[in-house]
């Protein structure tokens, strides 16, 4: 039950990501409000640490929380926003990111040795094809002509990063407290941040209540208690079924547009959402193989 439970409140948390982005780009600089709010989570996580006498880690596990945090934080976020705010429409970049479950997949399996049941797979390919009919529309009204190849690299690195952080999340690191992972993995996220701030030299901040808003959002859910149950899940339910999860996120975003923005809704998502809520549960519906599942957030 408690696992179901975090499951949902993942998926409900982690699909708002597209709606802070587009409050935020339009009222700040990407690289500087991300700056602001790892560096904030950082802040809030160690501090919350502290208070609860947690060891922070040394050495071989501080570099592999500090590296994580820099591929799952830093470049996947700072790299993806980078690329919707020059223009990749926020459909191909979710698409691409229907991606990262199946990165995940087979990663899991070459590298480090799991054995996914067929319906695993099967799943897999019938989420990803209901993700595909969600956003459809929005990929067919923005097309993709004007996308450079610049920016559809910068997409891929992005899902590459989230692929390479969601899977050091197993292994030695999962026996530190989620409080000292996450805000060890923040400050990984916040440098990568904080220097693509700087190599970009974009300062824009007009003070905006709805930037206040979409900030305090991301520090305390988004970023304090969705990455937090991210590393939970990753940790008792392996990379391969949390990521799973992040293929509902698109249709959910997609309901979340059209309750807040009036985007269009047609037969060809609802349907879409059907097939990606399917895909989900019939791969993740597979016994779990018992793994010794070790690593941080």
């Amino acid at each position: 039950m408690l696992a179901l439970a975090a499951s949902i409140l993942f998926v409900l948390i982690w699909s708002t990501g597209f709606i802070v982005a587009r409050a935020t780009v339009p009222h700040g600089a990407p690289e500087l409000v991300l700056a602001i709010r790892l560096t904030l989570v950082a802040i809030l996580l160690c501090g919350a640490a502290l208070f609860a006498r947690q060891d922070f880690p040394r050495g071989r596990r501080l570099a592999l929380h500090l590296l994580a945090g820099a591929m799952l934080h830093g470049v996947y976020l700072t790299v993806g926003w980078w690329a919707i705010s020059r223009g990749m429409p926020a459909g191909i970049m979710s698409l691409l990111g229907a991606l990262q479950p199946l990165m995940v997949a087979v990663a899991s399996v070459v590298l480090l040795g799991d054995r996914l049941p067929r319906r695993t797979w099967v799943g897999l390919a019938i989420a990803i094809l209901g993700v595909t009919c969600v956003l459809l529309p929005a990929i067919m009204r923005s097309g993709t002509g004007s996308i450079s190849i610049g920016l559809a690299i910068a997409g891929l690195v992005a899902v590459i990063a989230m692929t390479g952080g969601t899977l050091i999340q197993r292994g030695g690191l999962a026996g530190d407290p989620i409080l000292v992972s996450g805000g060890v993995q923040n400050i990984g996220g916040a440098l990568v941040a904080i220097t693509a701030t700087l190599i970009v030299g974009e300062w824009r901040w007009d003070n905006d209540p709805m930037l206040w808003a979409a900030l305090g959002w991301s520090v305390l859910v988004l970023s304090a208690a969705g990455l937090s149950l991210l590393v939970w899940l990753v940790r008792h339910q392996g990379p391969t079924a949390m990521s799973m999860l992040l293929l509902l996120v698109p249709p959910l975003a997609a309901i979340e547009a059209w309750l807040l923005f009036g985007e269009r809704l047609g037969p060809i998502q609802l349907v879409g959402f059907a097939l990606a809520l399917g895909g989900v549960l019939l791969g993740r519906s597979a016994p779990a193989r018992q793994t010794d599942l070790t690593e941080p957030a």
